[in-house]
């Protein structure tokens, strides 16, 4: 999947009333259709951590950069990541960081809900969110994207009003956005999915090539 890198505002404009969403397009090359304020130059940038799975010290480190409405990223959560968990991560071979990718607001929305609960309820969501990206994502009405979005977030256990404080901040999202732009770049990503095993750079590809890189790594 291509992308076109959007500005920090046209990506957060919408996060603000429920009308404002209805008023936003998806398409985030499109000018933002309510003026998002001006970021304060001395305000403290929100901290963005990358969330992972797996133990912090094993030998293969995978870093996979995917967007949450990405369909070849959801076809590797669904057909590749089962094998790779049972085989390599939950034996503590392998640790399999996040790092997400904005083509859109609905997956930047993704992330702040996702991110909403802590590392240990993001864990979780992400399954869900590939699991089910065509029901959450497929309407081009953003107010119901929003709705889709809550109902996994209420079945994780987080409530409505803890998912409007974190869905609304602007700060937040303007940090997940430069936090993003910064490592796309930084790492010469050009589409996603893509993964970093041990800091070389991969396309996606099928478990049995992965299972090759990850066996010659830990031979090393």
């Amino acid at each position: 999947m291509a992308l076109k890198l959007a500005t920090s505002l046209a990506l957060i404009a919408g996060l603000g009333l429920s009308t404002a969403y209805a008023q936003t397009a998806t398409d985030t090359t499109a000018a933002p259709a309510t003026t998002a304020p001006a970021a304060d130059a001395a305000a403290p940038v929100a901290e963005v951590a990358d969330f992972g799975i797996g133990q912090t010290d094993a030998k293969v480190k995978i870093v996979e950069y995917a967007s949450f409405t990405c369909p070849h990223c959801a076809h590797f959560h669904s057909e590749v990541y089962p094998k790779l968990k049972a085989d390599y991560i939950d034996t503590g071979k392998v640790r399999l960081e996040y790092h997400e990718v904005y083509f859109d607001r609905y997956g930047l929305w993704a992330a702040m809900m996702a991110r909403c609960g802590g590392e240990m309820r993001y864990i979780g969501i992400v399954d869900v969110l590939y699991d089910t990206q065509k029901d959450w994502a497929g309407s081009d009405d953003p107010n119901a994207v929003v709705e889709n979005l809550k109902k996994i977030g209420r079945a994780a256990g987080m409530d409505d009003a803890s998912m409007d404080v974190c869905m609304k901040d602007s700060k937040q999202a303007d940090a997940l956005v430069a936090h993003f732009e910064k490592n796309f770049a930084a790492d010469g990503i050009e589409g996603t999915p893509t993964f970093l095993i041990n800091g070389v750079k991969h396309s996606n590809m099928s478990y049995e090539d992965l299972k090759a890189m990850i066996d010659a790594e830990l031979a090393k």
